[in-house]
């Protein structure tokens, strides 16, 4: 399974890719949404963790950009859950909604199992 993480802040990465990695997933991961567009394109992942607000290109204008051309699973995350929450997700083309920072991060994980599966 691929996994692409597209987050600009270096802390969620890392604790999002160590886990994962551990499970035995392969993991790419960019620092931006231009970045994590162009990975999208050439590795074609089965799921996306895709943060909301980054600088350039944000989280759903990846997701416009990628329309219905991508069978990945796409779980969006934001520290800002006011604005964005499950249904907005949704809205946008996003399968779950994850708030930043992580309460438990293996549970974050088994979401995103539980999504493949």
């Amino acid at each position: 399974m691929k996994i692409l993480i597209v987050d600009d802040e270096v802390l969620v990465r890392r604790s999002l890719s160590r886990a994962l990695k551990n499970k035995g997933y392969e993991v790419t991961e960019a620092v931006n949404g231009t970045e994590g567009l162009q990975f999208w394109k050439s590795i074609n992942p089965d799921l996306v963790f895709l943060d909301v607000l980054m600088p350039g290109m944000t989280g759903p204008e990846v997701l416009k950009e990628i329309g219905s051309d991508s069978k990945a699973k796409v779980i969006l995350m934001s520290a800002f859950s006011g604005e964005h929450n499950m249904q907005t997700a949704q809205q946008m083309g996003a399968n779950l909604f994850v708030p930043k920072p992580f309460e438990d991060i293996f549970a974050v994980v088994k979401m995103a199992e539980d999504l493949l599966a």
